[in-house]
């Protein structure tokens, strides 16, 4: 027996069934979803920048978000610089407890689950030698990250841990930072 509450009345704010609709047009039409996700990244002074995302490629066309998305980079004090913003690699982390949250919340709605907080805390470890060239075997990016979730929810500890399992293998940002991707830079 489990503590879940019935799947109509779970509300954690996840259209479920939109979700499973949107998997069956892509089942019968997968051309459907292919994206292009962009962001355009602009030097602000120093080491900040500041990114802004609108539009996207989606579902066969152009498509257009309701506002535009304004994120800003920065680096502490101790970089020098003026540390108005998060890292470029703090927002990595961000963006990784971000996406498996977001599955947290959708796969406790599919299961009837009703969350009542979750929290997500995200460590990445990296040695500077490799980003400042002083040790060349260094490598620039993390050398791990831990992440751990405080769940409180209706169900059992084991119906939680399925959750967070499930999350991590649908999150396309877990997959972006634990598998290699091809990635072009080009200068016009």
């Amino acid at each position: 027996m489990t503590n879940q509450v019935e799947a109509g009345k779970v509300d954690n704010g996840v259209d479920v069934e939109a979700l499973l609709g949107a998997k069956q047009v892509i089942e019968t039409t997968p051309e459907v979803g292919r994206f292009t996700w962009r962001a355009q990244c602009k030097w602000l002074d120093g080491v900040r920048s500041q990114s802004t995302v609108e539009g996207f490629f989606g579902l066969g066309e152009e498509q257009a978000r309701k506002a535009p998305f304004v994120v800003d980079a920065d680096h502490p004090e101790q970089f020098a610089a003026t540390d108005k913003a998060p890292t470029p690699v703090e927002i990595v982390l961000s963006a990784l407890a971000s996406c498996l949250t977001a599955g947290v919340a959708s796969v406790a709605q599919n299961r009837g689950i009703q969350l009542k907080s979750v929290q997500a805390t995200v460590e990445g470890d990296m040695d500077l030698a490799g980003i400042l060239g002083a040790d060349a075997d260094v490598r620039n990016g993390f050398n791990a990250i831990r992440v751990s979730f405080d769940i409180d929810a209706d169900a059992k500890p084991d119906e939680i841990a399925a959750l967070v399992a499930q999350s991590q293998k649908r999150s396309a940002v877990f997959d972006i930072v634990t598998n290699p991707t091809n990635v072009h830079v080009s200068v016009s």
